[in-house]
């Protein structure tokens, strides 16, 4: 039985982290922190566990095996890596980190600790993107040309659990990025996931065109981006992410190959149709997709509880999620200067 500790009590913690830990038989949540200490003990009495005062006084008990980090984005590398050096497995939210340089020193923590340190990215765990993987790779729509992938949404701001126009996702010092580190993130690790490849390249725009904070005043972060990738395999794609999609959530995928065009979460009824180049159409009704108001069984915290129960590397380790954050600070300095950035990490 593993004891865990979760490092915030925000809206993820609570819809995702803590009721998947509660109900894996491997886990008992030993301990809680939040900033807000009287919802931390609402928490805590919850789940019967203890309130501690400090990340630090968590990081102290012995019995803690790992942790959740599930703070701002801004406190993320901090805690992960006094984490490690404590002897904890880390399991935390995206973004990984602010920089690339502090995203890498995670993950070498990790390494050097002998502790797994993963990344919530939890899209390919996605039976149906699971089931998609698989096809591509049986051949289903031949080899893959192009791809279009979109995640949006109309903001955070109606999902946070301090919800409102000044939360935390809209203040530049705590989160350095907006749409792309929340939604951008998620759509990168899935179009490298669903291609076995990784984006090489990259052309973008990222601005704030809408959101405004309580003053009026344009938030500090982008809320809109739109980046072409090309990947090492030579597939080229687009990346849509938006935070102003005011009406019903997007969160799909299309791939075009040479003998089909597999569209995934497209449709209300079926979560997968593969349209074939003979007119042959294939419908796959396999889940739905998460959205805020839906949540389900995202697949992220019993594959983090396996990999301590087995001792091998998590799916998606600190290692593995670093491609993702390369092309996510790529894409920003392509949208901050107007060029194609290659990605090579002299130029992070």
């Amino acid at each position: 039985m593993y004891k865990i500790g979760v490092i915030g009590c925000g809206k993820i913690a609570q819809t995702r982290h803590l009721p998947e830990y509660a109900l894996n038989p491997d886990v008992i949540i030993k301990g809680v922190y939040d900033l807000n200490g009287d919802r931390a003990k609402e928490i805590a009495c919850q789940y019967h566990a203890k309130a501690y005062s400090s990340y630090e006084e968590m990081l102290q008990e012995p019995e803690i095996d790992a942790v959740s980090v599930c703070t701002a984005n801004q406190t993320h590398a901090e805690i992960a890596i006094r984490a490690l050096q404590a002897g904890k497995h880390v399991l935390c939210e995206k973004p990984m980190a602010l920089t690339w340089q502090s995203c890498k020193k995670m993950a070498e923590e990790a390494k050097k600790q002998k502790k797994y340190l993963m990344i919530g990215h939890n899209q390919r765990f996605n039976r149906t993107h699971i089931r998609a993987k698989k096809l591509i790779q049986e051949g289903e729509i031949g080899d893959i040309i192009t791809f279009k992938t979109n995640f949006s949404h109309a903001g955070p701001e109606r999902w946070s659990i301090d919800s409102g126009k000044n939360i935390w996702f809209f203040d530049k010092k705590k989160s350095n990025l907006g749409v792309m580190a929340d939604l951008g993130i998620h759509k990168t690790d899935l179009i490298q996931f669903l291609t076995d490849a990784k984006v090489i390249a990259t052309t973008a725009f990222a601005d704030t065109l809408d959101k405004k904070k309580a003053t009026g005043e344009p938030i500090e972060v982008e809320d809109n981006a739109i980046c072409i990738y090309r990947m090492s395999n030579g597939v080229v794609g687009t990346m849509t992410v938006s935070w102003s999609a005011y009406g019903k959530e997007d969160n799909s995928t299309v791939l075009y190959g040479t003998k089909g065009i597999m569209k995934i979460y497209t449709d209300e009824k079926y979560s997968l149709i593969i349209e074939k180049k003979n007119g042959e159409q294939v419908y796959y009704d396999i889940d739905q997709m998460q959205t805020n108001e839906n949540q389900t069984e995202s697949g992220v915290i019993s594959a983090f509880v396996q990999s301590i129960k087995e001792n091998k590397e998590p799916e998606i380790s600190g290692f593995d999620a670093l491609d993702s954050m390369k092309a996510i600070f790529a894409s920003m300095e392509s949208a901050r200067t107007g060029e194609t950035i290659e990605i090579q990490e002299d130029n992070l």
